[in-house]
């Protein structure tokens, strides 16, 4: 499993916390988070499964360059994972923005979103 990204949620810009992110890529790449106190609990969201990504940066974490991002997914247990605290996270974003792209690709994917007006034709003819 080749990991391409990886960090921890930061306090005051430093990464001083038992709660450590990474982005996987492969065969099947996903998103971790992993928190560490006296328990192990580990959460993941594989890419394919991604609908949307918010990134959320309060005045406090511009202040110290970090920033949360919100992972939307069709998973059942973790339908919203967030990424808190991290550092350069526009960057972050746009690496598993990419990265969910790839997977959908490989996966033969397509998106389709649900409008409101049924009828509506896209390009081609189809309809949605």
């Amino acid at each position: 499993m080749e990991i391409l990204w990886k960090d921890r949620k930061r306090h005051l810009g430093l990464p001083i916390s038992f709660t450590k992110y990474s982005v996987t890529g492969g065969e099947n790449p996903r998103v971790f988070r992993e928190t560490v106190l006296f328990n192990l609990k580990e959460e993941e969201v594989l890419l394919y499964r991604v609908r949307d990504l918010t990134l959320i940066r309060s005045f406090g974490q511009r202040i110290f360059g970090v920033g949360t991002i919100a992972i939307h997914s069709s998973d059942q247990t973790t339908p919203t994972l967030e990424l808190v605290n991290v550092a350069r996270p526009k960057d972050v974003k746009e690496l598993i923005f990419n990265k969910v792209e790839e997977a959908k690709a490989q996966r033969r994917m397509r998106t389709t979103e649900l409008l409101d007006d049924p009828g509506i034709e896209m390009d081609g003819g189809e309809e949605v």
